[in-house]
């Protein structure tokens, strides 16, 4: 049950070793600026005290009975939609448009929720309790204002409200563009924490980039991805600047050493070149409760001021505006293009300049307390989203011995204790390594000490597997390999305390692959397992309110939304007829939904009685959206191949497609342009009709997403087996009412313990199975699937366009080793699509399936998840509201 307590583990102190010193500088130094410098905000829970008896009681009287509400009625939120309207907007009754109307209903809520989110901070800081910090580089927050309305529990007041104003609140709410700060899954999933750490009322703050442009705007064009700007900050109201939380942060310069009178040796980081780092904060409502918690964005600009006015003056115009482009094209782009040497250095800029603004906020929060530093860990906890913020732990620990004066063993058992690190993958590619070169040109200090940790680390292994080189070479945090390399994930569980994967299969292989080293030295304690899990307030209650609103009728009530346990008492109801015919209309009203989205976006008319097979999903070849355009050219090449009274007996289908290719990754685009290419000939093949249809619907993002998985039949997750760690978007569409055809990887495994066999379509190879699969294929015999070899033979005779766009989609399954399988899981595929048709005909067991599949989910909600890293990793508790 998600109110079980997990039991709390005891933490293991990590031990050290003497300091070694690295001597010499790396650079030429520049111009020196001090590390940090901000004005000074907040107080400490003793200190608001004082202050607050300093004020005297006449003032303190004036500002009580001045106090802001925010609205509580219809009447209130008119009041609060036309004042905004007239004097922030500037508008009137006469000039109102839907953008205004948007804008003025989002500063109404905003400001309801700014009061909530100062009393939440100012009940934390009085509590003065442990607090929980989620280092992402993604969230992926999607619409704030639909969030915020329901969460708040005043969505029909708004309705309301808005209609007699003369507005539609769907229009209102289509307005807003979707916040660019992610891409997948892993920003998705910090989202969906954020949102259960405030309802449930954890003291919990997250930290992440404000990108200017997002990852990209993805435009299909002649059937090819192309990457445009993502302007979404033309208006923003649900962020506060704080332009008096400002960090300056230090990039290159030079590292030299000193000895004091007492024969201590300091280091001192220098020159180079310093960036400002600016806050915007993004409140943080929690569902049904008043807690507000924070997210709080770092902004690059440049620390010398945006211009230079001697450059200019002396006619030098373009680089009178160079540092500022500079400094803020660190904060410009998710995922900066790191084919080029100079975006791998933009990476490890982004990602440093992040953590250490971060890291300094959270350190001045802590020096406010007056606590003595072994108390750090008993007051912070930091989890780190993935290798993105590994760096976090050598600031830190550079904070505590260079700047606070700590000893190496001291600081270090400190770090440790106060990181946790979630891995996402099993993919050696994706587990982040940077040069040793590129570290000690623009980060020299931090390469230091992580060659300092490696160095303990390494006595650490050596004292207690004496004799075993390997496995020294096989953990140290620096690759010895032709160019040296720093290991981010090896240094992500040196330094945390706890390292968990997030679905049980995923742990299990970290456990048992690529870090079973790690398992042997410290222990299998120190490697947990939190299955990921998503909102039901946003992907059940928003995305679906007709459905969330049928199973609140069966469920007495809503608190599914907050114990989705209780979805289970819907079961009861899976026999009863209106129940049923009810469910049916639903899932029929968000096709028809989406077709209508379709057809406005794609241009491409879809029968919304069709079965609606989506895959919808980061394009990558591990998670093999090109088996499944394979799969849909086998289907087209066979109804080709029936007669007119043959094809009768063939189940209309739609295959979507969604997601996004990162810019430089050539074999991802191929495929979205494969997907588009097969689109254009199925569509327009009259023979074919509505027997089936291929869209690809550009821009995948959170609002899209709202609309596409209530309305799918099938959806697909076909990842090979040991490759996806979870997903989250497989329990989306489950809760939803569709089902899986999948492969036994990720959460897929657990969703069929809890949903049943008989609910889920799996199909291929296990994980167990794939490392020899993949020596025979570049060892022994290699065949590809014979039905596989008839689509590459349409495709090489040009069916679909030109045959060399997709040559290297075939080779690498043909003559490359196929190393995702996908021959293998071919004939598996297709055979279990046919189970889909069929099953798919009998919409009475169809429906069965469905409802027994969302009543089972319970286990599968993010509320779950933060409890479990709270007992389990965290060690904080929830704290009382004025409600409670």
């Amino acid at each position: 049950m998600a109110t079980e307590r997990l039991p709390t583990r005891e933490r293991r102190p990590s031990t050290g070793a003497p300091l070694v010193d690295i001597q010499g500088s790396v650079v030429p130094a520049g111009i020196s600026r001090p590390k940090h410098r901000r004005t000074f905000t907040g107080f400490g829970a003793g200190e608001i005290k004082s202050v607050e008896a300093s004020i005297p009681e006449p003032q303190r009287e004036a500002w009580t009975k001045h106090q802001v509400s925010g609205f509580k009625d219809k009447d209130g939120f008119e009041e609060e939609v036309v004042r905004h309207v007239e004097t922030t907007l500037a508008r009137s009754m006469f000039n109102c448009d839907e953008s205004a109307a948007y804008s003025a209903c989002s500063l109404a809520f905003r400001d309801r929720l700014i009061l909530e989110w100062n009393r939440t901070q100012q009940r934390q800081t009085f509590a003065d309790s442990k607090r929980v910090y989620y280092l992402s580089l993604e969230f992926l927050m999607g619409r704030a204002l639909d969030n915020a309305m329901l969460n708040i529990g005043q969505k029909d007041v708004a309705k309301s409200g808005l209609a007699d104003l003369g507005f539609r609140i769907e229009d209102i709410i289509e307005q807003e563009h979707d916040a660019a700060l992610g891409n997948g899954g892993l920003g998705r999933l910090a989202a969906c924490f954020l949102d259960s750490l405030a309802s449930l009322n954890y003291p919990a703050w997250g930290y992440g980039l404000r990108y200017r442009y997002g990852i990209f705007k993805q435009e299909i064009i002649d059937g090819y991805q192309v990457e445009v700007p993502d302007y979404w900050l033309d208006f923003n109201p649900w962020e506060f600047p704080r332009h008096d939380v400002n960090v300056d942060v230090q990039f290159y310069g030079t590292v030299h050493k000193s000895t004091d009178e007492n024969g201590k040796t300091h280091a001192h980081w220098e020159g180079g070149e310093t960036v400002k780092a600016v806050a915007y904060d993004v409140p943080i409502p929690g569902y049904a409760t008043p807690s507000t918690n924070n997210l709080r964005l770092w902004s690059s600009k440049a620390a010398s001021g945006e211009f230079d006015f001697q450059k200019f003056n002396s006619g030098d115009y373009e680089s009178s505006v160079a540092d500022q482009q500079r400094a803020e094209t660190i904060s410009a782009v998710l995922y900066p293009n790191d084919n080029l040497e100079r975006g791998k250095e933009l990476r490890i800029k982004q990602q440093y300049f992040w953590v250490a603004a971060s890291l300094y906020d959270i350190v001045r929060r802590f020096k406010k307390t007056k606590r003595a530093w072994k108390e750090f860990p008993e007051q912070v906890a930091i989890q780190l989203n993935d290798t993105h913020p590994t760096l976090a732990i050598v600031e830190l620990q550079r904070i505590l011995i260079d700047l606070e004066g700590l000893e190496w063993d001291e600081a270090w058992n400190i770090v440790v204790n106060t990181f946790g690190y979630t891995n996402h993958t099993v993919l050696p590619e994706a587990l982040e390594k940077w040069s040793v070169g590129l570290f000690q040109h623009l980060l020299p200090r931090h390469l230091q000490i992580i060659y300092d940790i490696n160095l303990f680390f390494l006595q650490q292994v050596e004292r207690a597997f004496p004799n075993d080189r390997d496995l020294l070479s096989r953990v140290s945090i620096i690759e010895e390999s032709q160019t040296k390399m720093v290991r981010m994930a090896y240094l992500a569980i040196v330094g945390s305390h706890k390292v968990n994967g997030v679905a049980e299969l995923h742990s299990d292989l970290i456990r048992t692959t690529i870090f079973k080293d790690f398992v042997l030295i410290f222990g299998p304690d120190k490697f947990t397992n939190v299955t990921n899990g998503v909102t039901p307030r946003r992907w059940l209650h928003q995305a679906n309110p007709r459905l969330s609103e049928l199973i609140a009728s069966k469920a007495d009530g809503h608190g599914f939304l907050k114990d989705l346990t209780l979805l289970n008492k819907i079961e009861l109801f899976v026999d009863d007829k209106e129940f049923r015919k009810e469910w049916a209309e639903i899932k029929y009203a968000n096709k028809v939904r989406l077709a209508k989205h379709i057809k406005e976006s794609a241009g491409v008319t879809v029968n919304p009685s069709a079965l609606f097979d989506v895959q919808v999903k980061r394009i990558h070849e591990y998670k093999r959206q090109q088996m499944n355009i394979f799969g849909v050219i086998h289907r087209y090449l066979t109804l080709k191949a029936l007669s007119p009274e043959e094809r009768k007996k063939y189940l209309p289908r739609v295959s979507i497609f969604g997601g996004k290719a990162a810019p430089g990754y050539w074999m991802a685009k191929q495929i979205i342009h494969l997907i588009n290419s097969v689109g254009t000939v199925v569509n327009n093949d009259e023979d074919i009709g509505d027997l089936l249809k291929v869209v690809f619907l550009e821009d995948y993002n959170v609002s899209k997403a709202e609309i596409i998985i209530p309305a799918s039949d099938i959806s697909e997750h076909i990842s090979t087996a040991g490759t996806e760690a979870s997903g989250t978007s497989n329990m989306k569409f489950v809760l939803n009412g569709g089902l899986i055809i999948g492969t036994c990887d990720g959460a897929n495994i657990e969703i069929t313990r809890e949903i049943g066999e008989n609910n889920i379509f799996l199909f291929g190879n296990l994980a167990e199975d794939v490392e020899d699969l993949r020596h025979n294929h570049t060892y022994g015999a290699h065949t590809v699937d014979p039905d596989l070899a008839k689509v590459f033979e349409a495709i090489e005779k040009g069916t679909f366009g030109e045959p060399q766009d997709f040559a290297g989609m075939i080779t690498a399954v043909r003559d490359h080793g196929d190393f995702y399988l996908v021959s293998d899981d071919f004939h598996s595929y297709v055979e279990t699509h046919a189970l889909v048709d069929e099953a798919y005909r009998n919409q009475e067991e169809w429906i069965t399936k469905c409802i027994t599949s969302v009543a089972r989910m319970g286990f599968f909600s993010s509320d779950r998840c933060i409890n479990e890293y709270a007992e389990g990793i965290w060690n904080i508790e929830p704290l009382r509201t004025e409600e409670a």
